[in-house]
């Protein structure tokens, strides 16, 4: 094998698509700023215990582990951002109201989570921690879409659904843990025959109101009918009016509802979302509320949040245009190359590119528009012109 080659699903990135990369982060980052977002940095290198304690052991297996050859502990490669958020949230910031947090940085999957998908994704998110109505998880969706925006992609479709309601629905049925999972994947999947098989021996309310869940998808139609069809229940009858609620604040995207999507079960405790656009293969955003995140950590807050790829991402917002740039001489002595020098430095401090060009060699650049050049005016001083 070539040394060069590198392992599946890890790839290097080449200066275009690193520069749109790096413009998507900072528009993403300033759009939380502009929320009141706080930006934090968490290790990408932690105690494996601390990783996977909690709402953390759902990434077990796509957390890559490794020996501390100074500790001889076991150390684990963050596989996902949120539960480290949670850490500092609880253990380190320790404040008693709302904090708002957001983060931008990479995470590293043992497997890929769907075809061609990348195991060292660019992860964005931010979340809300300490407020538990409902005008926190407004807040999350509106910026969830907000940063959307802000890196032009769209049109974007909402799916929402509440984790609640498969909670009801199952609460008392003393399920095991494998089952459940079972359960969770053949409602994602709207796998009727094997849902039936799964539920067969639970209550006849549970069992209906999960077959059911399969149909409940589509436009805002979809909370009239759950209220009809499933049991009542008050708990599944206040997800449905928070469901009702948040969608009703929303504009400027396409709401729709899929009361079966379970994926990322393990981390929501109420209402939670995932946003889509044409030519993404998968979600680009979810997120939502996950309130027990952090009770491993001594705090359990109320906490909202979301996260996205930010190399996902650019594969569906749309082309940039090039930074414009001035071509220069070279020039290594005497007093025009001072003065030279003089004026390169000056336009690089007003926030000019200047690509100098070496002896002997024409300036190989595919990244910037070198759109003018410096050169001798007429007086003898060195000065921009259009090419």
């Amino acid at each position: 094998m070539s040394a060069w080659v590198l392992p599946d699903h890890i790839a290097d990135v080449l200066p275009s698509e690193a520069r749109h990369i790096e413009e998507l982060r900072r528009e993403l980052l300033d759009t939380a700023r502009g929320y009141g977002y706080e930006l934090v940095m968490p290790p990408l290198l932690e105690h494996l215990e601390s990783l996977l304690t909690g709402t953390g052991e759902a990434l077990d297996l796509q957390t890559f582990k490794l020996v501390d050859q100074l500790s001889g502990r076991s150390l684990g490669l963050r596989a996902d951002t949120t539960p480290q958020v949670a850490r500092i949230d609880a253990h380190l910031l320790n404040r008693r109201g709302v904090t708002r947090l957001c983060y931008c940085g990479p995470v590293l999957h043992t497997r890929p989570d769907r075809p061609y998908a990348t195991r060292e994704p660019l992860q964005f998110g931010a979340e809300l921690y300490g407020h538990a109505g409902l005008e926190a998880d407004l807040e999350v969706l509106l910026l969830a879409l907000d940063c959307l925006k802000a890196t032009k992609v769209g049109p974007l479709t909402v799916d929402m659904a509440d984790a609640r309601i498969v909670r009801a629905l199952l609460a008392g049925q003393g399920l095991a843990p494998a089952r459940l999972a079972l359960v969770h994947a053949a409602l994602a999947a709207k796998d009727a025959t094997e849902l039936a098989l799964l539920t067969k021996d639970l209550a006849r309310p549970a069992r209906e109101g999960l077959q059911a869940l399969i149909r409940l998808y589509g436009d805002q139609g979809v909370l009239a009918e759950a209220a009809r069809v499933l049991p009542d229940s008050p708990l599944i009858a206040a997800a449905l009016d928070h469901l009702k609620w948040l969608v009703g604040q929303v504009m400027g995207a396409t709401i729709r509802f899929d009361l079966a999507d379970l994926r990322g079960y393990a981390y929501y405790s109420g209402a939670r979302f995932a946003i889509y656009t044409p030519g993404a293969s998968d979600a680009l955003v979810r997120g939502g509320r996950y309130d027990e995140v952090g009770a491993v950590f001594g705090r359990n807050r109320p906490a909202v949040g979301f996260s996205l790829d930010v190399k996902e991402l650019v594969g569906v917002a749309a082309a940039r245009p090039l930074k414009a740039a001035i071509r220069a001489p070279w020039l290594d002595s005497g007093p025009e190359a001072a003065d030279l020098g003089t004026a390169i430095t000056g336009l690089r401090q007003q926030g000019e590119t200047v690509v100098c060009v070496l002896p002997g060699h024409e300036s190989e650049v595919d990244e910037f528009d070198c759109d003018r050049e410096l050169a001798r005016d007429a007086s003898g001083r060195w000065a921009v012109r259009g090419l």
